[in-house]
């Protein structure tokens, strides 16, 4: 992969802007877009030259990031007559890393293969911390050279970075960490609110099983959070109850009960019905302090 290609970044919310400045800050010249221009303000003043239209960012970019917020979204900026397959280049390479239907991805592989543009999806885990500090685990589905090709630059924004295998790997490995992280949450919560009941000091609790086998990210990371009520969204409950969806839905493709991932999803649906949507996933704490 050429150091000096030009890179295009769609999507510049909560982690694409910081994800998008790590781009910028390793030399690459950089062309974003993003529905509300606002929130690509930073990136412009610092030098990003703004497009109006995806289709404006795939004219003048030959490695393109998208981080969007829903499957909908995705569709529309790769596949819609604006959109990228539609007018970018054979040979490009375009990366999604947002969190979508497995069966999209796959879709997006092959209408790009037609016009000779390598398609990979690479959702990310590790939410606004990883993105600010770079260190997202990054999971990839596509072909394998392209993958390889475009390791170099993925490096910039994770540490972990891994290949999954065939188009829609990517995101069926997200599926996982979600379905993974919808239990856990439910547990973060429960033992902060038992540790809060018994009349512990649930700070002191969390220096003795955040480091046990009972730790995990969002015992480290999103239970302070909550103790400090700071709720503001390092990921949206909105963007979360979106994915619950996509991975219930797999599920049942493939003949799966998913009983642990279809709690958690009601009651952040219970959440987003009192207004929550906007709020980080730590706000689930809400559901037992309300």
């Amino acid at each position: 992969m050429r150091a000096d290609i030009t890179i295009g970044f769609i999507g510049t919310g909560v982690m694409g802007k910081s994800m998008a400045s790590h781009l910028m800050t390793a030399g690459y010249p950089l062309v974003v877009y993003s529905r509300t221009k606002e929130k690509a303000k930073e990136l412009v003043e610092k030098g990003a030259y703004w497009a109006p239209t995806p289709k404006e960012v795939a004219e003048k970019a030959t490695v393109i990031f998208t981080m969007v917020g829903y499957p909908a979204d995705v569709e529309e900026v790769y596949l819609g007559e604006n959109g990228l397959i539609q007018h970018g280049g054979s040979g490009s390479y375009f990366i999604d890393m947002t969190t979508s239907a497995p069966s999209l991805a796959v879709k997006i592989y092959q209408e790009a293969k037609k016009r000779g543009i390598h398609a990979i999806d690479a959702p990310v885990s590790g939410g606004d911390v990883g993105a600010r500090e770079a260190k997202l685990s990054i999971m990839a589905g596509g072909d394998s050279e392209a993958f390889e090709a475009v390791r170099p630059i993925l490096a910039y924004l994770g540490t972990n970075i891994v290949y999954q295998g065939k188009p829609g790997s990517g995101q069926h490995t997200k599926m996982c960490n979600q379905i993974a992280i919808a239990s856990n949450m439910i547990g973060v919560c429960e033992a902060i609110i038992y540790a809060e009941k018994a009349g512990l000091d649930p700070e002191t609790v969390l220096q003795s099983i955040s480091t046990g086998a009972a730790g995990s990210w969002s015992l480290s990371n999103l239970a302070p959070r909550m103790l400090n009520g700071n709720f503001e969204p390092g990921f949206y409950i909105k963007h979360f109850i979106k994915d619950m969806k996509i991975a219930i839905d797999e599920a049942e493709q493939m003949g799966m009960e998913v009983p642990g991932l279809a709690l958690a999803k009601s009651l952040y649906d219970q959440l987003a019905e009192k207004g929550e949507e906007n709020s980080g996933t730590q706000a689930l704490y809400k559901y037992w302090k309300d």
